[in-house]
């Protein structure tokens, strides 16, 4: 054989077009070329590497009221539209697919999650101090301050504040709801939120004597006041006043006749 024909038998092999090596994956600009020219293999492929991605920030919302499934299904259809949209020349697609994921899954709360309706301002404070709590707590180990929040999301303490109050609007809790610390079962969340305040009566019946009262003559009701109020006796009021005893009796029992008579038309109502 000739030299030169050994030296082609030699050097054909690195000649030849390259095959990928079993078990490597393709790179992402490889696959974006080929979807780009109408592989939709590569376009699954795409779909399936940045899933997770996608799944990972809808877990953020993971303890608002909306079922992950629900969540994940939006994520994916914005991962799917970032997919379609993006052209290689901006970039990576990373850095052009997370804003417009997170960017839907806030859409998606703001249209369809709040069941009390907020103003767009403090829907969009909402998720921006959640998002950055989230980021806050990751990095500093520990639930962040009102303060830090505001500093890192660029909002007032009290923006802050406000969309921690509004964030319960999102999805309130029925009254007739179970209630969870109940081992038995039986308790719902309106037997926690207290009992019925008997001062409200006192209020209305207070209401109802009012007129009753302001007739009363300025004697009788300063007969009352030393009476009920700072509790003296008959004859301590009578000396007080420059009365008998038998006269302060006269318009204590004058005085409790009429306001008893103003009561029981208020119990009869």
């Amino acid at each position: 054989m000739h030299t030169s024909s050994r030296l082609r038998s030699s050097y054909q092999p690195l000649l030849r077009p390259r095959r990928p090596v079993p078990g490597t994956r393709p790179s992402e600009r490889t696959l974006f070329r080929r979807y780009a020219a109408g592989d939709l293999r590569a376009r699954e492929e795409l779909i399936k590497r940045y899933l997770p991605l996608a799944h990972r920030l809808a877990a953020r919302h993971r303890f608002s009221s909306e079922p992950t499934e629900d969540l994940q299904q939006v994520a994916a259809v914005a991962l799917v539209k970032a997919l379609d949209r993006y052209e290689p020349d901006i970039g990576p697609f990373v850095n052009y697919a997370v804003p417009m994921i997170k960017g839907e899954l806030k859409r998606h709360f703001r249209d369809r999650g709040w069941t009390v309706r907020v103003s767009r301002s403090v829907q969009e404070a909402v998720m921006a101090v959640q998002d950055v709590t989230d980021e806050l707590t990751a990095s500093l180990g520990r639930s962040p301050s009102p303060r830090e929040v505001a500093v890192a999301a660029d909002l007032t303490v009290e923006e802050v504040l406000e969309a921690l109050e509004a964030n319960s609007a999102y999805r309130p809790m029925a009254l007739e709801a179970p209630w969870s610390a109940d081992p038995e079962g039986g308790s719902s969340l309106a037997d926690t939120l207290g009992s019925k305040d008997e001062g409200f009566e006192l209020v209305e019946l207070a209401d109802a004597l009012g007129p009753t009262a302001r007739s009363l003559s300025a004697r009788e009701r300063q007969v009352l006041y030393l009476r009920f109020v700072e509790d003296r006796t008959q004859a301590e009021i009578g000396e007080r006043i420059g009365v008998s005893q038998m006269h302060v009796s006269r318009l204590l029992r004058r005085s409790l006749d009429r306001l008893s008579h103003a009561a029981s038309q208020f119990s009869d109502a």
